[in-house]
């Protein structure tokens, strides 16, 4: 059976509006004298709902998973809690880890938080903005006692603000044998980071970065930026069988960070 007529029995509401699609796709099509790609558009109708069972650590759930941005990361998203791929890559680590003491959060995800407070910590959730947190912060310029923190969890934060100034600043408020939690969108095929302050409006920074709040991508140095900043640091790396039954992004990584000189074991 054709893959129409396989949709069109299925889901006869998506059919519709993909062959209003298909007829848009052929009108505009024709204007520009090119020719559209609807095979593109059928295969993402296919696999927008997900090809493979996927397993999820945070609920449990075990089937096909969602695709989810732009372009579609096909396997991405579960469909019971809405985690993504570094939600689960995070968790899957913190399970691993016996954390205790006081606790900071920044740009805290709800799926997140409640992993964290099942640990011995008192928690604490901090952004620069939102209303729903515990306390409004500047990660560059916190205004926070030193040493204050045994815990401190900062994911796909770092990429958005000025990491010069956040990284001594999360070393200054971490106890002298706390540890930070790291992660952020990494290519480490590229030797360096991008940056470029010049690319500073919305437009260049999703074409050059990826999203038009991102002011850079990282390359393979951001753990000499970590040790730079006074952290020592291991890391847990998406691989293999693992990414593949949990829905992970292959190569993403945690960073794991203790202060240099401190007795407190890394990792």
């Amino acid at each position: 059976m054709k893959i129409s007529n396989r949709i069109s029995s299925a889901a006869p509401g998506l059919y519709a509006q993909f062959a209003r699609v298909r007829r848009l796709g052929i009108i505009v099509g024709n204007v520009f004298d090119r020719a559209t790609d609807l095979d593109l558009i059928e295969d993402v109708l296919q696999n927008a709902q997900g090809r493979h069972r996927i397993e999820c650590p945070l609920c449990d759930f075990v089937g096909n998973f969602k695709a989810y941005g732009s372009p579609p990361r096909w396997n991405a998203v579960c469909p019971s809690c809405n985690s993504l791929e570094r939600h689960r890559h995070l968790v899957l680590q913190l399970k691993t880890m016996s954390l205790s003491g006081s606790l900071l959060h920044f740009a805290p995800e709800e799926c997140i938080a409640a992993v964290l407070k099942k640990h011995d910590v008192r928690y604490t959730s901090a952004d620069l903005s939102r209303k729903n947190v515990d306390l409004n912060l500047n990660i560059e310029a916190t205004g926070l006692p030193d040493e204050q923190w045994d815990v401190i969890v900062c994911s796909h934060v770092l990429e958005h603000v000025n990491d010069a100034k956040a990284l001594p600043e999360l070393h200054r408020i971490l106890k002298p044998q706390g540890v930070l939690i790291a992660m952020v969108p990494i290519v480490e095929g590229c030797d360096q980071t991008y940056e470029d302050e010049n690319i500073n409006t919305g437009t260049l920074r999703e074409l050059h970065f990826g999203q038009n709040d991102h002011l850079r991508i990282y390359g393979a140095d951001f753990s000499q930026r970590l040790k730079d900043a006074g952290f020592q640091v291991s890391t847990r790396t998406a691989f293999g069988k693992q990414a593949v039954k949990y829905g992970l992004t292959m190569g993403d990584k945690v960073f794991i960070c203790r202060k240099a000189g401190s007795q407190g074991k890394v990792g």
